[in-house]
């Protein structure tokens, strides 16, 4: 039987990976812990009782964001009824949780694809973006030669945080005015019905 935890120890842990995704997808996986605690809102001591090490608290953050980034296709699939849409919408959703900055940047740290808990979920994800990108070409609402890789790709690109000055925030903000405008262009570039 799985370990439950206390409730405010799930808000801290949860608290801790949403700053580490932040931090890492900004800095890297070699961002200061003392640095993800304080963004988090915890003390040091505190992420050293859910995360014993830094592989400890990668290996989680990989594993969350993959999961949500499962919960996030699942959900795009059963609710949306047009399928670029539900592209979109899973796009959106998936700039908003940083995988595509933060599984990266994870890459010389972690197996990703040979991990015993993260592998499946990672196949998992990719299966349903897969299926997403089927769906949307078989209805012709998206070109029929963009791939499974050119979404995954451009993703990645659009969601690493340019470098320079601007503060975090505002590159956000211009990964998701990015982020649109290429999912304008796929409709734009589908086929006319």
């Amino acid at each position: 039987m799985a370990k439950s935890i206390r409730a405010d120890a799930r808000r801290n842990q949860e608290q801790i990976l949403l700053a580490a995704r932040d931090l890492v997808a900004e800095r890297g996986p070699d961002v200061p812990l003392d640095e993800i605690a304080r963004r988090a809102g915890v003390g040091i001591g505190t992420v050293y009782r859910r995360f014993p090490d830094r592989h400890a608290l990668v290996h989680a953050l990989a594993l969350d964001a993959l999961t949500r980034t499962v919960e996030s296709a699942r959900a795009a699939i059963a609710e949306e009824t047009d399928p670029f849409d539900a592209l979109a919408r899973y796009l959106r959703e998936a700039l908003e949780l940083r995988v595509s900055a933060v599984l990266p940047a994870l890459l010389d740290v972690l197996d990703l694809a040979n991990d015993p808990e993260i592998g499946p979920v990672r196949d998992e994800s990719a299966h349903l973006v897969r299926r997403l990108v089927a769906e949307a070409r078989a209805a012709a609402v998206l070109p029929a030669d963009v791939t499974f890789e050119d979404i995954g790709m451009m993703l990645v690109r659009i969601a690493r945080p340019l470098p320079g000055p601007l503060p975090a925030g505002e590159k956000h903000d211009l990964a998701r005015r990015h982020l649109e405008l290429f999912i304008r262009g796929l409709r734009a570039l589908a086929p006319a019905p």
